[in-house]
Formats: C-alpha cells, structure tokens, sequence
C-alpha cells in the first residue's frame, strides 16, 4: 500500500461490549473518507497489519480516532495512543481456515462438532489473516491464534468456510477438531505463551503480512476487560507505559522515568486486574511476586530471592515486576521482626539501584497502604499512588457489561437496574453476582427438567434477584452498605422534618455546582432527636433512598471495645470505608450510647472521652468531603457531649416530635395502603383515638389487627385457609381489639 492511501487515526480501547469482536469502530468522517459502510472490512497498519470489519462509533469516538480491542491492537503492532493508517480494503470469503487451540483447552472434553460450531459461530463474517490471534466469547473467552487460511489472507469466514481447530493432546501428539470432522497432522503454530506480552513471532502466511504477533500473555486480560476504572487505567499508562514507549521523552525533559506505582484500595476493586491488563498490553517482561512467596525462615535468603528477582527484570528489560499484597513483606519495620526489617531494607536498596533508563518498573497492590513502610512512598521509590477505589453506578454498569457479555441473557434483564441497586458492590461482587445469576438459571432448568439442552439455558431477571440476596458487598461487609426502598411515601407525618432533612443530605448531593458557585459550604451533620418509636430511624432510611446512595447503619454500642485503642480504630475504619464507598449517608443509631458527656464520663477507663475525641475528628475529616454525609439519631439529646453539637459538626438539629392526630391518620394510611380493609373501617376514628401512639405504636396497631384477620380465616376454615385468602378482611372490630392490646408509649 503506497504511504498516500487511507487516513491516518489514533488508536483508543473499544467499548466493553466490543472486546473479541474484530471491530473498529470509526467517526462518521473517517467512513465517509475512506468510503466504507457499516459491515465492510478495512485493513488496519500499524507495526504490522490486519483486518478489521467497520462500525461506525457514533459519540463514542471523536474525529480522528479508531476504536479496536486487545486482541485488534495486537494484531495490527499497535497499542492505546499510537496513529495508524486505516484503508479500505475487499475481503474474499475462505475456503479453509484452520485454528489452533490455546493450551488451557488441552484435556477439555468437547465434542468435536461442537468445538468447531462454537468457533465458526464466533469468526462468521469476521475477517481474519494467518499469524493473528482471535478471541472465541463461546469458547470461555479463549483466544486462539489462527494457523493458515486458503486463499492466503486477509479472508472472511463464511457459510461454505471450512473451519478446522487443532490442539495438542495430553501425550504430546496431535488432534483437530473440524465442522467435516476431518483429522490431520498439526504442523505448526502451538499458542502457547510465553513471558513477554505482544511481542513478534514469525508468521505463518497471509498476503501482504508482517512477523505476526505472539499468543498474549498468560494473564489473558486486556483493558477491555476492566470495567469502572478509565481514569485509573488512563494514570497507570501514563506512568507505565510512556517511559517503556518513548523513554527519550524523559531524556529530552531531562528527569528521570518513575520507578514505581502503589495501587491501594478494599480488596475486589481491580488491582490486580489491572497489572494483568498491563502485562497484556504491554511490550515488557512480566514478573508477577507474591509478597509471602519470598520470605523465608532462614537468614538472608529471602533478601537473596528479592536480589533474583530484580536481577532477572533487569536481564530481561523492558520488564515489570508486580508484588501482590506487597504490605505481607513491606510493613512498617518499627512493627516488625528482624526478618522484616531486613526485607524492607533490601527493597528500599533494589529500588533505589534501579536505572530508570533501564525499562524497570515496580507495581505493587495492597489492600493496607497505612501499614507500608513510609520509606517506600516517596519520590525515587513509589513515585506515583494511584487508588482504586469503590466504583459509582457507572463503574458498576461498565463491569456487569464486561462479565455478562459473554451471558446469554433473558429480555428482562436490566443491566441499568442491577448497575442502580449494586451500592457497595466492588468487582469482584459483581463478577460474583453474574456467576451465582448463571448458576441460579443452570440449576432452575435442571429442576424444571432433568434432561433438557442445558444449551438453551438463560439467564433471567428472577435469577439476578436470586443471587442478589446470596452475594453481599465486600467493600463495607464490616458495615454494610446499601440502599434502602425506603422513601419519604414511607413515612407518615414529618413533613417539616423531612424538608429539613432534604435541604441538609440531597441538596449538597445534587447540586454540588450551586454550593460551589455560592462558595457555601453544606452542613456535616444533621442530628435527629426525639422521643423513641417516633421515626428517626426511618428518616434516615427514606432521605437515603431518597438521595440514591449508599446508606451505613451503626448502632452506638457497635464500636465500643474493652481494649485501649480498639473502639477510636473502629471509628477510624468506619469512616474510612464511607469514604471510599462515597457518595455516602452514614448513620449513627442511639449515639448517646457512643458520644456522651465527657464531664460525667466516668467509670470507663477514659474509653468514652477517647471515642468522643475521635468522632470530633472524624467529623472534621467529613466536613471536607462533600460526598459524606452524617446523620445520627438519640432521644437523649442533653445527654450528648457539647463539642458534637457546634456548627460543623451534627449543626442542624431536627426534631421528630410525637404525631398530632393528621400525622397519625397519615402513618395509619402507609401502613394499610396494601391491606384488605373492610368498609366499616374508619382510620380516623382511629387517628383520633391514638394520642399518646408514636409512630412504632401504630404500626403495631396494624399489625396486630392484620393478624387478627389471618386468626380468624384460619380458624373457620382449618387446613384449607389458603385457599380462602381472598375472603381475608381486616375490620374495624379488628382494629379496636389491637388497640385494647397495644398501649400507647408516649404521654398524650
């Protein structure tokens, strides 16, 4: 191709759905310039060549730029950010095309039809060349790399395509699996892999081809495969990357590459996830430690097996080394053993001999960062933090695209409404609500009907609500967070309340610009008070339903500890886990069990007067975050320590007083909204008769005069009451029993 045909466009990562598809999705201006519609072909040059089938990108891509997958990038010897030139080009369909396996299918047991089908079913229409690797979604997301085609590549695999798929077996022979059911000898291209990721290998044919690129990495996990994350992505390339890309960038600036990234976060969020993505994408040596891989119990030998390791990255530049769990080896070492501190001085020293011109860079993951060595975290070391934090309802839409895509799923299935109701979830919950969802629907069938095509099986929205009750999230297991179905249609009543309420919590949550323009600063906290039963609790759980997020419940006494120290940790933690599952309502039930008076604390060991100085400073963190919000509730409001009641602190104060008669009318309506009431019921007869109830009262008013319907169609027709449920009525006999039985808990 002469250097004036096509267009030149920089390459970006393809949406989450594209991944293993083989397309490039381009700007309407790039289509029209090159001529091509939807569905056509084009070839892709960058280091090396390929073929890619057209989709237009529609606001996903801006002009000048092309959107193809891992898998596309490194078939064309491409990578994020580099330019190609893109050129229309006419795709023959193929006679034969034969595939070889990747080892992980070595000794699985497919039926030879199926393994073929499976693939054909994959690449139909997909334009594919000699040497390259493609990725089969029916296959468990393998990928496989293609051996030959006839005619000689780039071809498109068809309906009359001949589709053949060979693999070793387990006594190092040979096999294919075909859609003829031939079998022949396997000459050739084993995709295996090897320690480098993307790199060249020779290739095997294909018309007008390069070296074609090598199986990928074992980690197998491109950055299509991470959800939620693009703006970390975009920082660990910057530092990754670019110096491994154009280390004479640095040399011209006159510093020095970085050494080091730090990822830190709750454990499940896509730390390790994304060294993998790196080591796939990138040209480089991948040295993956696990940090208690290399302690031992014998002196110096674990300072020996760290010498090994950066020596071997150093043979084999441009090299990343990756430590998981790097806290287990890189504690602080006033905490430590004699093991430890030397293990901690022998990294500090490797880091330090580093020559950053030499394409040698440290990633380590940790779930503790507070708990690493201060030494490590500066300049010259970890010169870059990066956290990976709990992901917002986006994030959490692009993961469950990413583990359903390859799913089939019934109609009914939301992925918005998942993403909606997934508060709390990290991605490793969301990768295990798909699996426990798919394993809900494999069971139902096998229930349903011992022999059907499990085949057929799909995934429905049923088997979603299903998993969902088995899977907590594991960002705030310790307290957890979620998002309350109650609103404010919930709570009778309260109307100044929940006005003040709103203005305090969903304001600064929603319109975060306005406070911003008027330099107005929302209030921290908000402390609701009241006598008991009258619906503190449940405010706090409608104006988080209200506000859409996330919504931790802490009874006082929870965090309260015998040991010194443990109760102000506790504190410590909880906020720190609210910050990172931001935007957030944190509620602190009965708080005059935590917080009281420190001039009559006594008797305590000073455990009260600790945990009250820690809660102010806390508090004052919060004030800071415009995303955390504090509510706390007592119906002791004296007995709370003054430092907690200034501005900036719990600053509004909202009572929640015993109902008037028109509240009570209002509870007694939310709580019979869905009940049988007969006619002769009249609520407010009742309301009126109820002073002296909070709303607790009147909610076991209903209850008990519910139940006493129930009794009663029980009794009259025995063990065939089921199958009178809809003779089931709740009187106003009914309602005046219940109220002889449940007195009233506050003074009238």
């Amino acid at each position: 191709m002469s250097d004036d045909d096509g267009i030149t466009l920089q390459v970006r990562g393809a949406a989450k759905r594209d991944a293993g598809r083989g397309i490039a999705r381009l700007p309407d201006a790039a289509m029209s310039a090159l001529g091509v519609l939807s569905g056509e072909t084009v070839r892709i040059a960058g280091e090396r060549e390929t073929a890619a089938k057209v989709w237009p990108a529609g606001t996903e891509a801006n002009d000048g730029e092309l959107l193809i997958d891992a898998e596309t990038r490194i078939n064309a010897g491409a990578k994020i950010g580099e330019t190609v030139r893109v050129v229309a080009e006419s795709v023959e369909p193929a006679d034969e095309v034969t595939l070889t396996a990747p080892a992980a299918l070595d000794g699985v047991d497919i039926d030879d039809v199926t393994l073929a089908r499976a693939a054909k079913r994959d690449l139909d229409g997909r334009p594919v060349t000699a040497g390259e690797q493609v990725r089969l979604p029916h296959l468990g997301g393998n990928v496989f790399v293609v051996a030959s085609t006839s005619p000689d590549g780039p071809v498109k695999i068809g309906d009359r395509t001949r589709l053949t798929v060979r693999r070793s077996d387990d006594s190092g022979g040979s096999r294919s699996r075909s859609t003829s059911g031939s079998t022949r000898t396997n000459v050739g291209g084993d995709g295996s892999s090897g320690t480098r990721s993307g790199g060249a290998s020779a290739g095997t044919g294909g018309s007008g081809s390069t070296a074609a690129p090598s199986a990928p990495a074992a980690t197998g996990v491109s950055y299509e495969d991470i959800g939620g994350l693009d703006e970390e992505l975009d920082l660990v390339r910057e530092t990754i990357e670019l110096p491994l890309a154009e280390p004479e960038v640095f040399t011209r600036l006159g510093i020095d590459p970085p050494k080091g990234v730090l990822l830190h976060g709750p454990p499940g969020t896509g730390k390790t996830l994304i060294a993998k993505a790196v080591a796939h994408e990138v040209d480089a040596t991948f040295i993956s430690v696990s940090g208690p891989e290399i302690t031992s119990k014998y002196k110096g030998e674990s300072e020996e097996r760290l010498r090994d390791i950066f020596r071997e990255a150093d043979d084999n530049a441009p090299a990343i080394i990756f430590f998981d769990e790097i806290d287990s080896i890189a504690g602080e070492r006033e905490d430590g053993g004699d093991m430890e501190n030397r293990v901690v001085g022998q990294l500090l020293s490797l880091m330090d001999g580093l020559d950053a011109r030499k394409d040698v860079i440290v990633i380590g993951a940790t779930n503790r960062v507070d708990s690493l060595d201060p030494a490590l975290r500066r300049g010259g070391r970890f010169d870059r933090e990066i956290e990976i934090g709990v992901p917002g309802e986006a994030g959490r839409r692009e993961i469950l695209e990413v583990h359903t895509r390859r799913m089939p799923l019934a109609d009914d299935v939301d992925l918005d409404r998942l993403a909606a109701r997934t508060y709390g979830f990290v991605g490793a919950d969301v990768d295990s609500l798909t699996t426990e969802a798919a394993l809900t629907a494999l069971r139902r069938v096998r229930h349903a009907d011992a022999d059907a095509d499990l085949a057929s099986v799909e995934v429905t929205r049923a088997d979603f609500e299903s998993a969902m009750a088995s899977v907590e999230p594991s960002a705030m297991r310790e307290y957890v967070a979620e998002k309350p179905s109650t609103t404010f249609a919930d709570v009778g009543g309260l109307t100044e309340a929940k006005e003040t309420l709103e203005r305090a919590v969903t304001w600064p949550l929603t319109y975060g610009p306005l406070f911003d323009a008027a330099d107005a600063d929302p209030p921290t906290g908000v402390l609701l008070w009241g006598p008991p039963g009258t619906g503190k609790t449940l405010l706090a759980r409608a104006i988080a339903g209200e506000s859409e997020v996330n919504f931790i419940q802490v009874a006082g006494p929870e965090l309260l500890d015998r040991y010194v120290g443990e109760s102000e940790r506790a504190v410590r933690e909880l906020f720190e886990r609210a910050r990172q599952a931001a935007p957030v309502i944190v509620f602190f039930d009965e708080i005059d069990a935590l917080a009281g008076d420190r001039d009559f604390a006594g008797g305590d060991s000073g455990v009260g007067q600790r945990v009250v100085s820690q809660l102010l400073t806390e508090f004052d963190r919060a004030a800071e975050n415009p995303n955390l919000a504090v509510l706390a509730a007592t119906n002791r409001r004296d007995s709370l320590d003054d430092a907690l009641l200034r501005p900036g602190r719990l600053e509004s104060h909202v009572e929640v007083p015993a109902p008037e008669e028109e509240a009570r009318l209002q509870i007694l309506r939310v709580h019979t909204e869905r009940k049988p009431l007969a006619e002769d019921v009249d609520l407010e007869a009742i309301a009126s008769r109820t002073a002296g109830y909070s709303g607790a009262d009147l909610t076991a008013v209903a209850r008990d005069a519910t139940m006493r319907a129930v009794e009663r169609v029980a009794d009259e027709h025995g063990e065939a009451a089921n199958e009178h449920a809809d003779e089931l009525s709740v009187t106003m006999a009914d309602f005046e029993a219940a109220l002889e039985s449940v007195s009233p808990t506050l003074s009238s």
